[in-house]
């Protein structure tokens, strides 16, 4: 267990669509304790011909952008990437690893566009990525951490919120589970100690049993303000921001977003925590929620199912999504922590709600079997004493990057991605305008069927962007 006893705030910012190959292989030599890139992996194109993986020296915006355009995520295609075919049967097989190139260039049907082979294959530096590599040999890092489906970045939320992606396999078609999540557990316990902060739209909404604790929901400014102040609850989940506006890029790191505005957040983020009041008894946990289609060598295993398949059901959830970065930062963890679970199971997403779950034991028995089954982050607290502070703030620096106004305005302009078309569908069922009884409003919404948003808010990022701000100005009115 370590000293989890002594951690009274758990914190967890979840970025968007990166492996671990494409963020961490190159951050410790290749080692029997780090499962890290040796530098000859590669995948076959559509002729046959190896794509070696590979990186640069530039820091430039379009490097800084690789892959771009954006990989496939749907389930099929994380299908094509894994075993070399959208459909596989149950037991899967072990995953060969080595659709990746062939399914980005097949892309090209779906959406036209420069698909370069080896875009998939690239990988960052320590020198392109300072922050969260600093971050990760400071502390801890964690080499098998999986997504906790091969899905999109949807159901992969759901599992750290709820331990299931209730039988969804993709973002769309829209749909809003009405299922159990870590902060009813939270509110059952009596304690309401429990906080989301986001930057533009919280997807965690998509959770209907959330909807009537918007008071818990609040803007990053607020986290800020509350780490300076020593006001953060025992759970706190950090959501980054989705849409580009001309004052501010998006910094979720989703290919083709640049990957330094998502390093300008981690840097705040361990920032705020590490120059507050609580620092000694926090623990900060930095992951993304799949790999978005980025290569990685290493094959998810099979995995607990959360529940029995409902009728209907694609795919059981029976195996883990490809690895993802995990970074976990305590004073309590060794500097040059390389952390694995102890046992057979890895680490996933729910590895978080089983750590609440034993911290604070009052929340109750697992969610479902996944969290059931899976590890805890206790043992990484192996300290006997607070004593590891890490880099000082001042030290912790992302890379200089400032946007031009033209590249705001082309940012602006870009259709969306499925996450975002996916949100666009998750405003149109919050209310069309401010103070209405939340409760009635909710009866006349389906959790399976809900309302498609209009064609008009998916015309580019300004616009779907505008029409998001406006329902979740409504929804939180009606608080």
């Amino acid at each position: 267990m370590g000293q989890l006893n002594a951690i009274d705030h758990i914190v967890v910012l979840m970025l968007e669509n990166r492996s671990f190959d494409d963020m961490f292989g190159k951050l410790y030599p290749k080692s029997a304790t780090f499962d890290g890139l040796s530098g000859t992996e590669s995948n076959p194109d559509v002729s046959g011909t190896p794509v070696p993986v590979w990186s640069n020296t530039g820091t430039d915006e379009t490097t800084m952008r690789i892959p771009d355009p954006d990989p496939g995520e749907l389930w099929t295609d994380m299908n094509m990437q894994l075993f070399g075919q959208p459909d596989v049967g149950s037991p899967a097989p072990v995953p060969s690893m080595d659709g990746f190139v062939k399914n980005y260039l097949a892309q090209e049907e779906v959406a036209p566009g420069n698909y370069v082979a080896n875009a998939v294959m690239h990988y960052f530096t320590e020198a392109q990525v300072p922050v969260i590599s600093k971050l990760a040999k400071a502390f801890a890092v964690c080499d098998r951490w999986y997504a906790s489906a091969p899905c999109q970045t949807w159901p992969n939320r759901w599992f750290v919120h709820a331990a299931t992606a209730d039988g969804y396999e993709n973002n769309e078609p829209i749909h809003l589970p009405n299922i159990e999540t870590i902060y009813n557990r939270i509110e059952q316990a009596g304690t309401q100690d429990w906080r989301i902060y986001f930057h533009d739209v919280p997807q965690a909404l998509t959770l209907m049993k959330l909807w009537l604790h918007g008071t818990h929901f609040h803007f990053y400014r607020q986290f800020q303000v509350d780490c300076q102040t020593g006001d953060l609850p025992a759970y706190s989940f950090i959501e980054p921001r989705y849409f580009s506006d001309f004052g501010n890029p998006e910094n979720d790191e989703h290919p083709p977003s640049v990957v330094t505005f998502g390093e300008q957040l981690i840097a705040d983020v361990y920032n705020c925590v590490r120059s507050g009041p609580l620092w000694k008894k926090t623990l900060l946990i930095i992951t993304y929620d799949e790999h978005g289609g980025c290569y990685d060598h290493a094959p998810p295993p099979s995995a607990t199912m959360p529940a029995q398949p409902r009728l209907g059901q694609m795919f059981d959830f029976d195996r883990y999504g490809v690895r993802v970065p995990a970074v976990l930062i305590s004073p309590y963890i060794p500097p040059g922590t390389k952390f694995r679970a102890a046992g057979a199971v890895p680490c996933d997403h729910t590895s978080v709600i089983a750590t609440l779950r034993k911290r604070f034991p009052e929340l109750g028995p697992p969610l479902t079997d996944r969290d059931g089954a899976a590890p805890d982050l206790g043992a990484v607290l192996s300290l006997p004493t607070p004593s590891n502070d890490g880099p000082d703030p001042a030290d912790v620096n992302p890379l200089l990057f400032a946007r031009t106004p033209q590249a705001a305005a082309v940012a602006q302009a870009r259709p969306l991605n499925s996450m975002q078309r996916a949100l666009v569908d998750m405003a149109a069922n919050l209310p069309v305008v401010p103070g209405v009884d939340l409760q009635t409003h909710m009866q006349g919404i389906a959790p399976a069927a809900p309302r498609v948003g209009p064609d008009e808010a998916k015309a580019d990022v300004q616009t779907a962007a505008s029409f998001i701000k406006q329902r979740i100005g409504n929804f939180f009115q009606a608080q």
